[in-house]
């Protein structure tokens, strides 16, 4: 059994669809900086570098998540959910226009799931 990190909501899959309509390839990223950066952030691939100290979590509805590093030792015990609510939120976030904005939902892994967790990507 392989448990993967993160997953998305169909909600949120539905708005990854119309931004992937307008922008092409997405991806997200999650600092744990400024502006709100302790939100995931849904960036086109080509308009966002990816630092060598993120970590890449997974892939999510065809879209590789990244986290900081260091924002990864607070959620390292944790499965993620990509979900959307409404409401402005004040990042680069391509949602942001649409009056709505990505947020985390987590759970703790069970004692099991951690056993068999997805182990993150080092990026070099």
């Amino acid at each position: 059994m392989h448990i993967e990190r993160i997953s998305i909501t169909e909600e949120a899959k539905a708005i990854v669809d119309k931004l992937r309509e307008k922008h092409g390839e997405l991806m997200f990223h999650q600092s744990g900086g400024c502006c709100d950066g302790s939100a995931p952030m849904c960036f086109s691939v080509d308009d966002f570098i990816v630092g060598s100290r993120d970590l890449m979590l997974g892939e999510v509805y065809g879209c590789k998540f990244y986290m900081a590093a260091d924002q990864f030792e607070y959620y390292k015990n944790l499965h993620l959910t990509i979900d959307v609510v409404k409401g402005r939120g004040s990042s680069f976030s391509l949602e942001i226009p649409l009056g709505i904005r990505f947020i985390i939902r987590s759970r703790l892994f069970t004692d099991e799931e951690f056993e068999n967790i997805m182990v993150p990507e080092i990026l070099d």
